[in-house]
């Protein structure tokens, strides 16, 4: 098996991280080598931007800053940490990724999207993730289930609103590798449903893998 990049995205309050958990500890019981990370975050100086970008005293921060704080945090994680698990093999799975600059920084902050686009994969270095999980509720809910602590959570309810509706216009998009799932349901029924499509897409990486290995001697 080569390695395999999964991501989780939604609004504030959809329940991303718990099913990010949920499916790197079912993982971790099939002795599957895999790493659970996270955006804004994942390295030692991700992390110290995240404190920045999160801050909910940092209430003058421009959109462009903004920006440019999630991308500088995103360049540090692909390199330090994703691409190297990624060649070593393993199961990235991420709580965010670059789908969540184009909903939160370029739709939400109403950023140009064509440059966002091109900034996000220039901090990627093109890196795109195998399969992705998007937990879609709507934006009141969301909100009613989360404390509403930090910068981000603070944002009116327009501003989550824009984000929801990228989110939903990336999957309409890129529906082979962006999968939405009801985050209204319980979260052992929105992670059985994740083990599935994961397990099964596993097979499938090991068959292709197995198939790849057979042409190689045969040759």
């Amino acid at each position: 098996m080569g390695g395999i990049f999964i991501t989780f995205e939604g609004i504030e309050g959809s329940g991303k991280s718990t099913q990010a958990k949920l499916l790197y500890h079912h993982l971790k019981r099939k002795n599957l080598d895999c790493l659970l990370t996270r955006e804004p975050g994942g390295t030692r100086v991700s992390e110290k931007i995240r404190r920045i970008i999160l801050d909910s005293g940092n209430v003058t921060m421009l959109p462009k800053t903004e920006l440019f704080l999630y991308l500088a945090s995103r360049t540090q994680h692909v390199e330090e940490v994703i691409r190297p698990a990624l060649a070593a093999n393993r199961i990235v799975i991420s709580d965010r990724f670059s789908d969540a600059t184009l909903a939160y920084q370029g739709a939400g902050r109403e950023l140009p999207l064509k440059v966002v686009k091109q900034l996000n994969e220039l901090a990627c270095g093109s890196l795109t993730p195998d399969l992705t999980f998007l937990l879609d509720l709507s934006v009141k809910e969301g909100l009613s289930r989360v404390r509403r602590a930090d910068r981000i959570e603070r944002e009116e309810e327009a501003f989550h609103d824009r984000v929801r509706k990228e989110y939903l216009k990336i999957a309409q998009e890129e529906g082979e590798r962006v999968m939405v799932l009801d985050g209204r349901r319980g979260k052992e029924e929105i992670h059985i449903e994740i083990v599935k499509i994961v397990d099964s897409y596993i097979k499938a990486d090991d068959a292709k893998t197995q198939n790849s290995r057979h042409r190689i001697l045969s040759s």
